[in-house]
């Protein structure tokens, strides 16, 4: 089985979605599929510097990258146009059994749904939560002239689309589309337990040993509503806490964040660690207390479920798909997004530490049994057999 994965960037700044799909492929290969990844170079402001047009072992995953047209108007270079990828899809489509497209309103992705309609290639497509009612209220009618000239015909042209939640799906189906769906999550690896985690990342950021640490991980975006998290911390005047911002984005928005700090008055109770992977990243998330994402909308929450494996609890906010499975299995809290109820549940959390441990075993547990990349390849695998066995 030959498949073919398309996105537009696999880039780390570009968040969990584009990283999940260098752990698909992979754990793809490691069950039997002949799967690899078409892409750009695209790497935000900048570009990657890989070898372009041939296929090459890129964190250990098959992936061909292809130049992205980088103007300096910021709204066509997100575009992320290639027209050697577009050259490329023309002359190799055929070679594939199946397309998995991943994202849209994208010229990558479009450009790989119509050459694939136009020479019979089966494709399935993850939308990214681009379908769901707050993305697409963003940009409102660009993204509404686009469906309706070019992306709702090769959103029903695919034997299916992927969806990542139910939640995502449910949203979704207001646009009555007519192409089947399916939900598969996202998978994920789970971390060695770091010895003695929370000591360690207290010595690391220089704070007391009883230091209660809340975590922010996640791309730094307006969606992820730290506008309303951290007036949330702000309320909190009575409790000790450091809070700690680890990500990365747009400077304008960052300058943004970091006055909003200085206004709700934790500028002095925040670490603002930048970007963060690798070990630090698993110290960060095994040793906090409380793990904080009040997302105006996620159509999955990668970092919600790392959190989780890590071992720690949550705080979400409806718009985060997991925030059922969070109330389901009693993984945490689910606040609306509302300053005054998030500062409520982060003020519960911090009352209560011996229940800390309590949740964060069990969440681990259930991580463990239900998202490793090998259960969700395994998922996969059945979809794409179902398709072009059909």
């Amino acid at each position: 089985m030959k498949v073919l994965h398309i996105i537009p960037s696999i880039a780390s700044v570009r968040g969990g979605p584009s990283q999940a799909v260098l752990e698909t492929v992979k754990a793809l290969i490691n069950s039997g599929i002949d799967a690899e990844i078409a892409t750009t170079n695209d790497n935000g402001n900048d570009l990657l510097d890989v070898p372009l047009g041939k296929l090459i072992e890129y964190q250990q995953v098959p992936v061909r990258f292809f130049s992205r047209f980088s103007p300096p108007v910021n709204s066509i270079r997100e575009f992320a146009f290639s027209g050697e990828l577009t050259i490329w899809l023309r002359q190799n489509i055929s070679k594939y059994e199946l397309l998995h497209i991943h994202a849209i309103f994208s010229y990558s992705s479009t450009i790989a749904m119509t050459i694939a309609r136009l020479q019979g290639i089966p494709y399935i497509v993850r939308p990214l939560g681009q379908l769901c009612e707050w993305s697409l209220q963003q940009s409102f009618y660009k993204k509404q002239i686009y469906l309706k000239l070019i992306e709702k015909a090769n959103l029903n042209y695919s034997q299916s689309i992927h969806f990542t939640s139910e939640q995502e799906e449910q949203e979704a189906s207001q646009l009555k589309l007519t192409s089947p769906s399916f939900v598969i999550p996202h998978g994920i690896y789970i971390s060695e337990i770091i010895t003695n985690a929370r000591q360690r990342l207290r010595q690391h950021l220089n704070l007391p040993d009883d230091e209660p640490i809340i975590l922010f991980l996640s791309r730094l975006h307006h969606k992820k509503g730290l506008d309303y998290l951290i007036p949330a911390l702000g309320k909190l005047t009575n409790y000790r806490f450091t809070f700690v911002l680890a990500g990365s984005g747009d400077a304008n928005y960052e300058n943004e964040i970091k006055s909003l700090l200085i206004a709700n008055g934790i500028e002095n109770r925040t670490h603002f660690t930048g970007f963060v992977t690798g070990d630090i990243k698993d110290l960060l998330l095994q040793g906090s207390d409380l793990f904080a994402l009040t997302s105006y909308s996620e159509n999955f929450g990668v970092a919600v479920l790392e959190a989780l494996s890590a071992g720690i609890p949550v705080i979400v906010t409806p718009g985060v798909a997991l925030a059922n499975l969070v109330t389901q299995q009693n993984l945490g809290y689910v606040a609306e997004l509302d300053v005054n109820d998030i500062a409520a549940s982060i003020q519960q959390a911090l009352d209560y530490p011996h229940k800390a441990k309590e949740i964060g075993d069990r969440a681990r547990k259930y991580v463990c049994e239900n998202y490793t990349w090998d259960c969700i390849a395994s998922k996969l695998t059945f979809v794409y057999s179902s398709i072009i066995e059909c």
